[in-house]
């Protein structure tokens, strides 16, 4: 009995010995499950792992946070799409825009870097350059000639014609005043005694003036301006074309407006900068193929009205110069100004450190 027992016993280890590496067995194969899902052509493909630790989704980049000033004026029009984009949050940076009725107003904020980058007179760009020693950069020009010599009479058919006249004008101390005084002295008068020269500190002043002057009346105004007094005026009219008085004194042509960047914000964040600038150029080549839609822009963002924009977008000269180019019509621009004046460019011309090169 206890011989039958015995053997009892141990056919029942070896019956729990073989369970357990049956198991074993089982826990460490190498073949392809009996669950596999197969595919189109019939072959067998084997699920994925469920433990397997897949590559998580890159989270996306924060967009930078940048502030951009641009002048209430035709410099504007061209940044208007960028404007836009940023409200939809559908631009490449957070941009902060300030409108701004003057340069001073924002003059102050680009000194010190809190508006790194902005829109400005292309004279205004070198004295700061001069004022800050180097402090900031012209990164593009924006706008070519956008002035007009308006009257209403027939008394202006010449530069010659303004001696002893009174001439309204904006833009003091920037690149109307100086371009006006170059205008006048190209053609034998001087500025400051053969003319009455009342700078108004902005252009909507002058305009407002014009638009309802009764007697002969002058001055020199950027679109759309000029479509505004045209079309409020019926005595008004274009009597001089500034870009085209200019063209003929020298080989260079008028700069109105330029790109400019503080230094310090660029080293430091140059990948969010030439961001901004590719986009610039995108939204200036959208002001001059989409006019009914930058003009509707313009009135959105309280630049113009659009029926003012819609007429005077085409003759605003809209543009986004950059690097060789860039650099050849601002020192051609500047080198002129600075013969005439040397404080119109702060006194001493910028050199090669001034244009921005990517």
């Amino acid at each position: 009995m206890k011989k039958l027992l015995s053997l009892l016993l141990v056919l029942a280890l070896a019956a729990a010995l073989v369970g357990c590496g049956s198991d074993n067995t089982s826990s460490n194969a190498t073949s392809t499950p009996t669950n596999a899902a197969p595919t189109a052509s019939g072959d067998v493909t084997t699920p994925a792992d469920p433990t397997a630790t897949s590559t998580p989704t890159e989270a996306p980049k924060e967009r930078a946070k940048v502030s951009v000033a641009v002048l209430k004026g035709p410099t504007a029009i061209g940044m208007l799409k960028l404007m836009s984009d940023d409200e939809a949050e559908t631009s490449a940076n957070d941009y902060d825009f300030t409108v701004a009725g003057t340069a001073d107003a924002i003059v102050g904020s680009v000194v010190k870097g809190d508006i790194p980058i902005a829109a400005v007179p292309c004279n205004l760009a070198a004295t700061l350059w001069n004022k800050t020693n180097g402090g900031i950069t012209v990164a593009a020009v924006n706008t070519l000639g956008v002035l007009y010599i308006l009257d209403t009479g027939t008394s202006v058919q010449s530069v010659a014609d303004l001696k002893g006249k009174t001439i309204y004008a904006t833009g003091a101390g920037t690149t109307p005043e100086y371009t006006l005084r170059y205008l006048l002295q190209s053609n034998n008068l001087d500025p400051d005694n053969d003319v009455n020269i009342v700078m108004l500190s902005e252009a909507s002043e002058v305009a407002a003036k014009m638009a309802s002057a009764e007697g002969d009346t002058i001055a020199m105004l950027p679109m759309p301006y000029v479509i505004s007094v045209l079309s409020q005026n019926s005595n008004a009219r274009i009597a001089l074309d500034v870009t085209k008085e200019w063209e003929k004194t020298n080989d260079s042509t008028v700069v109105t407006g330029v790109i400019i960047v503080n230094n310090k914000f660029l080293s430091e964040n140059k990948a969010t900068f030439d961001a901004f600038l590719d986009e610039y150029a995108l939204s200036t080549a959208y002001a001059t193929e989409h006019v009914d839609e930058t003009a509707t822009l313009s009135e959105h963002f309280d630049i113009f009205k659009a029926a003012v924009a819609k007429q005077a977008i085409p003759y605003c000269n809209i543009v986004c110069k950059t690097g060789a180019d860039m650099k050849a019509a601002v020192s051609a621009y500047l080198t002129v100004l600075y013969e005439a004046n040397k404080s119109s460019v702060g006194g001493t011309l910028p050199d090669d450190s001034f244009y921005y090169n990517r």
